[in-house]
């Protein structure tokens, strides 16, 4: 049985828990788990902007939940960055920190140019291979209808894919995890004048070098393309002054 929330509230700014008025929760599951993917979500996607509350007390209502798995979900949001408590105050998505994107650009990185490594040194497998051209067509298509949500999701698993190809079934979990600081900046990128067709490009680009065999190539476009959200941070801290600490 699954129960939905509650009816959008007249007069609620966009922004805020009113993306989660057609959410709904699975009966049967685990509510902690699925209140923690219902708000990360919209938090990386930019739904749910910086400095947005989060109440407990709103969220348990608008889900049909106890406060225990909003707060199981609250925990996890703020060890991952993206939720902030303040005492008196409450809870609210985080800032973007230029030192924790750097960071996580930095790790980013990293483990970006040893996954192209490894699946150079051990070869790209055929259902791989089928697996990364047929994203790069979904993703062409997303682009194409300004679908930046959708974008973003195959941007995700293009680079998950590939981390999959090393044979090394930590490898996509931890690139997922050490990316989180990325991933806001990144979904906030993709509305800049020809970002996606950019970022397409960049892909389609990495791919041809792997399956050439042109290692250094390879290398080098991964870690171009791993720069290129950096290069619109100046530009979007500004445009964004609200968004950023």
């Amino acid at each position: 049985m699954r129960q939905s929330g509650r009816g959008r509230s007249e007069g609620l700014e966009e922004g805020s828990l009113a993306v989660l008025d057609t959410a709904q929760i699975d009966l049967a599951a685990p509510a902690g788990d699925q209140v923690y993917q219902l708000l990360r979500t919209p938090i990386l996607e930019m739904q749910m902007p910086p400095g947005c509350p989060v109440s407990e007390a709103e969220l348990g209502n608008r889900l049909g939940v106890s406060r225990t798995p909003v707060r199981e979900a609250l925990l996890r949001l703020r060890e991952e960055g993206l939720i902030n408590t303040y005492p008196s105050r409450g809870s609210f998505v985080a800032t973007l920190s230029r030192e924790r994107i750097l960071g996580a650009q930095f790790l980013r990185e990293a483990i970006e140019l040893a996954v192209v490594r490894r699946v150079m040194g051990e070869g790209l497998k055929p259902f791989d291979l089928d697996a990364l051209e047929g994203n790069l067509k979904a993703q062409s298509r997303a682009a194409k209808a300004e679908d930046f949500p959708r974008y973003h999701a195959l941007d995700d698993q293009f680079h998950s894919l590939l981390a999959s190809a090393t044979g090394l079934p930590r490898t996509a979990v931890v690139l997922e995890r050490e990316k989180i600081q990325l991933d806001r900046l990144r979904c906030l990128s993709l509305k800049v004048d020809g970002q996606l067709q950019s970022l397409l490009a960049e892909h389609q680009a990495i791919l041809d070098a792997i399956t050439s065999g042109d290692e250094a190539a390879a290398v080098t476009k991964m870690q171009a393309h791993c720069r290129t959200v950096l290069n619109v941070l100046e530009t979007l801290s500004l445009q964004h002054q609200d968004y950023f600490e």
